[in-house]
């Protein structure tokens, strides 16, 4: 039997793993830590200052390449293609490394239930026929640390919040009768194809790393200068992950 213990990491952060996703790390007889290419390079150096801050007996980590998803296919056929190919990759990892059994632990960015494929990506492994328990550890979510980091709510009082993704928003535009949006998953500027007036936005880039940026105002303001800032900031590291909250103040 294995035990798969998706442990939700935060923004890779030290400072923001809880107990639990310690304790989860430290009792793991396998720690797999996927690498995305040379272009994210950064996000295994991340995985690697965590595991050698907190765990006791380090030396049980395996690292293994991460496919890419096809982009030039259609949307969620890719998605699942690509997710059938890293479920290959954990089953095969845990084979041969844990033939008898035991505890795996993956670091997962944020939280695995919020825009996280790791839950469906166990799915895959159990229906394979791989004897398998799943146990997640929660984690802080790049929204939580965004809000934190421009001091403010989420939600009006007593309103609701609607959570949806770049690709949603270009190609829908605001959802009906929201007030609030929180946009996850943008590969740029899906702001765009609203209309700024009455919308206020808070970006962030990097959020609770210490290359963290942060801009907010008026989308009628802002809107050119986050673009701007996210296509230097994109250049510089190769990489960009950023999330905003959008809100009509009418």
């Amino acid at each position: 039997m294995i035990d798969l213990h998706l442990v939700g990491i935060g923004t890779g952060n030290p400072d923001h793993l809880t107990r639990a996703a310690i304790k989860a790390l430290n009792r793991a007889d396998l720690i797999l830590l996927p690498r995305k290419g040379a272009d994210k390079a950064d996000l295994a150096d991340l995985r690697r200052e965590i595991c050698a801050e907190v765990l006791e007996h380090p030396g049980r980590i395996v690292e293994f390449d991460l496919p890419r998803r096809a982009g030039d296919q259609p949307y969620l056929g890719a998605v699942a293609d690509w997710h059938d190919a890293i479920a290959h990759c954990w089953r095969r990892a845990i084979e041969a490394h844990l033939p008898q059994g035991g505890s795996v632990a993956l670091m997962v960015w944020g939280d695995p239930s919020l825009y996280d494929s790791s839950l469906r990506i166990a799915e895959r492994l159990g229906a394979a026929g791989l004897p398998i328990r799943t146990h997640v550890v929660p984690g802080i979510t790049s929204l939580q640390v965004l809000t934190a980091a421009h001091a403010i709510p989420l939600n009006r009082l007593a309103a609701p919040v609607t959570i949806t993704t770049g690709r949603r928003l270009r190609d829908e535009g605001w959802p009906e009768g929201a007030q609030t949006l929180a946009v996850m998953l943008d590969a740029g500027g899906a702001f765009d194809v609203l209309d700024p007036d009455g919308v206020f936005i808070w970006w962030g880039a990097y959020v609770g790393m210490s290359e963290q940026v942060l801009i907010a105002g008026p989308l009628a303001d802002v809107a050119h200068d986050i673009l701007d800032r996210r296509a230097t900031l994109r250049a510089a590291h190769g990489w960009i992950m950023d999330i905003y909250i959008l809100q009509r103040l009418d």
